[in-house]
């Protein structure tokens, strides 16, 4: 069980293998893909992705591949901790625990067990817009699949014997995975700084104040609002049929009876920002020093026509993996870091983030890599982007879709994400086109409206000794 930040690969973004630790520790979540030698120009074709509504009005998409006797069976929930009460942060990310606990048709682990058994995979994960199930397993065992994720989504038995046990988890997970990393707190802190209203400033799996806290009564009134048919999207990819997936899916999910209606999900809206923020940490067990810059940015689902597209493309060519300007610039022409890059998050439900990352190879050399990383962004705003360098981050970015096909799971998560955050089906299989038809003018335009020097949050993570002013 995870909890993820964001953000799967709609963006198609690529993150060089061997700067990976080090956007982690910028990034709250990042999925990669390989970065690969030139591939032979080809157009990827539309797949026959089926989706429907049930009645009690699940949505369903199916995304047929035979090519291996696998199907991967995924139930995202439309709610994140985002939606959280105020008061109640982690909650979502609790709640995701819960789900694994016993219901009043099934005991706590039988389902886990069930998939063992047949040799098959599960996990979940929560992210800030969904949370999201799944189990990959023979096509025989798909029903099974669905009448175990039908069963706990309305019949989970919630004592105060099974919350508190599960709560002591999700705070020692806390204390291992953010306390004791100085990297997740750094990014902890840079996300509470840049959003400065917005709930994307909380952390996904909680403040551990208010995590200590949460009881019976947040976890029951959480299940009863928001786990639900009508709040659910299952996602089904893999050596199915859509015809067999609605029949089974009627059969079990279709018999869960629909749950309240929700209102639209609005959240606090950032304000206008206009000031430049610093985030300064230091750590004993920190060697090397590292600098982020980080804006705030529209979303595929909230930039206006062309801007996330144009965002993505921005991210490929200035830190997108060895091709990109920060990379030939700071680690192979240069030689002052260690490693570099940039990213955009653009799957989110609201504004997103846009970064951009270096590290020097000894504590002497962070000044160096923050001054050429300005002046590479400075470079973009001033004189844009080549015809050339966009043509290339285009055949890597549409590359990339084609290779996600390539795997039926990185498929079903790209659905997923997108259908949770606002997307349809069509924005997905319209994406490499939408990508394709960017101008270097609106790759140029994006950078001066959003790399604004003046109003970046600068997150610092320096050793003890290095501590800046």
């Amino acid at each position: 069980m995870n909890f993820n930040a964001q953000s799967l690969p709609q963006s198609g973004r690529r993150i060089l293998a061997g700067c990976l630790l080090l956007a982690a520790a910028f990034a709250p979540a990042a999925v990669a893909f390989a970065e690969t030698a030139s591939q032979p120009q080809q157009q990827p074709q539309q797949q026959q992705v089926e989706n429907f509504l049930l009645g009690n009005g699940m949505e369903v998409v199916v995304i047929p591949d035979h090519r291996a006797p696998i199907v991967t069976h995924m139930v995202w929930y439309k709610i994140g901790s985002a939606d959280e009460p105020a008061g109640k942060s982690g909650i979502a990310h609790f709640f995701e625990h819960l789900m694994f606990k016993g219901t009043s048709t099934h005991k706590a682990g039988e389902f886990g067990r069930k998939i063992a058994e047949i040799g098959g995979s599960e996990n979940a994960f929560t992210s800030y817009d969904y949370t999201a199930y799944y189990q990959q397993v023979s096509p025989e065992a798909l029903e099974t699949m669905m009448s175990f994720e039908a069963d706990r989504m309305r019949n989970l038995i919630l004592t105060d014997q099974v919350i508190g046990p599960e709560r002591d988890v999700i705070l020692e997970e806390r204390r291992s995975r953010v306390d004791g990393n100085p990297e997740a707190l750094l990014s902890e802190e840079v996300q509470a700084t840049l959003y400065q209203n917005h709930p994307y400033r909380i952390p996904v799996i909680g403040w551990m104040h208010e995590m200590e806290k949460l009881n019976r009564d947040d976890a029951v009134a959480f299940y009863d609002r928001y786990y639900a048919p009508n709040n659910a999207i299952l996602v089904v990819a893999g050596d199915v049929e859509p015809a067999t997936v609605r029949t089974l899916a009627e059969k079990t999910y279709g018999e869960v009876p629909r749950g309240p209606d929700l209102p639209p999900r609005v959240r606090p809206q950032e304000p206008e920002q206009n000031t430049k923020r610093t985030v300064t940490m230091t750590d004993e067990r920190v060697s090397i020093p590292s600098v982020s810059r980080n804006w705030v940015t529209p979303s595929y689902t909230s930039a206006e026509p062309g801007e996330a597209e144009a965002l993505d493309l921005l991210s490929e060519i200035l830190g997108g993996g060895t091709r990109s300007r920060l990379y030939q610039e700071l680690v192979v022409k240069n030689r002052i870091a260690a490693g570099t890059g940039a990213y955009f998050s653009g799957t989110m439900l609201d504004s997103s983030s846009f970064t951009v990352y270096g590290a020097p190879h000894d504590a002497e050399g962070l000044e160096k890599v923050e001054a050429a990383i300005e002046a590479e962004i400075a470079r973009i705003i001033s004189g844009g982007v080549t015809d050339a360098e966009l043509d290339a981050a285009k055949d890597r970015f549409v590359r990339s879709m084609i290779f996600a096909r390539d795997n039926q799971s990185s498929m079903a998560n790209i659905y997923g994400q997108t259908l949770a955050t606002g997307g349809t089906v069509e924005d997905v299989q319209e994406w490499p086109d939408r990508i394709r038809a960017v101008t270097a003018d609106q790759v140029q335009a994006v950078a001066a409206k959003y790399l604004k020097p003046d109003v970046a949050v600068s997150g610092y993570l320096l050793p003890e000794e290095t501590a800046r002013n």
